[in-house]
């Protein structure tokens, strides 16, 4: 996939939302919104944090170069443990992308054009979100006070995925066999068990050929990840063409996990952004 990509720069307009109440929490986003007429592409952005930690504003430094190169970026918070385990954060996510879809005027957006970006535990769960956005049990919250003619589903056009764990079953054996206290608590946190690790797993859902959707995924990971089997990626890939999606694998040589936020200006980090950029505008150039 090529790194470049023709885009101007956009001053961007940046605010802090509600999107949803559930159970009386608020839930906020930040939205960056690319000044101009649009229709621009548009990301529900999901951080990772082992499930369990980080916020909206972690992953900043691709926000802010996602925006200005024309792409309106919904950053969330979700219920997270201690207060909510698996699957209260993929009802948010699920909800953020209904709700971007409704409001996509607002935003100088399509709901066509509406697509997923996730890092880490935040990739795990836009592709789970990505796969099964018909799931009665991740679609249970209800969208309330949109036009009546507004899409009310959670498909999205396309998911771009950064050091993801997407088999947190193989993931979880893993850590438990090292020894890393901090990443088994962290599954105990969110998952009620190893069934429910195996429910919500990207890797076995597209392995069991389960009814899923499959959009064109973009896949990042570094060569020297530590918090992943080192076969994840690779795995997920060959499993997702051989269920017939399309997905590209970008590998980093001697790049650690969440190595854009560990140093946003080095090369590593400056081309990653580059690939997200072009295959954000890509995926939604053909879509219009």
């Amino acid at each position: 996939m090529t790194s470049k990509i023709d885009t101007a720069k956009f001053n961007i307009d940046i605010q802090d939302i509600e999107y949803n109440k559930p159970d009386g929490t608020p839930l906020l986003a930040r939205l960056y919104r690319p000044q101009g007429a649009g229709p621009f592409p548009a990301v529900v952005e999901v951080h990772g944090g082992a499930w369990g930690s980080n916020d909206r504003l972690t992953n900043t430094p691709i926000h802010q170069p996602l925006a200005e190169s024309g792409v309106v970026v919904m950053a969330i918070d979700f219920r997270m443990p201690p207060e909510a385990m698996y699957p209260a954060s993929i009802t948010d996510i699920n909800f953020a992308i209904r709700w971007l879809k409704a409001h996509a005027g607002d935003y100088a957006t399509l709901p066509e054009l509406v697509g997923l970006l996730g890092t880490s535990s935040g990739g795990h769960q836009a592709m789970l979100s990505a796969l099964a956005p018909f799931d009665p049990a991740y679609g249970a919250l209800a969208l309330n006070n949109v036009p009546i003619d507004a899409p009310t589903d959670a498909r999205v056009a396309f998911v771009a995925l950064c050091w993801s764990v997407l088999d947190p079953l193989a993931r979880y054996r893993m850590v438990r066999e090292k020894g890393i206290q901090r990443l088994v608590d962290a599954h105990h946190a969110y998952w009620p068990s190893e069934d429910a690790m195996a429910e919500g797993n990207p890797q076995l859902i597209v392995e069991r050929g389960d009814s899923l959707e499959r959009p064109p995924v973009l896949l990042l990971q570094g060569t020297a990840d530590d918090n992943l089997t080192p076969d994840m990626a690779d795995r997920f890939t060959v499993a997702y063409r051989d269920a017939g999606g399309c997905i590209t694998l970008e590998k980093f040589e001697g790049q650690p996990h969440a190595f854009i936020g560990k140093d946003p200006s080095a090369r590593a980090a400056l081309h990653a952004i580059e690939l997200i950029k072009a295959f954000v505008h890509q995926e939604a150039g053909a879509l219009t």
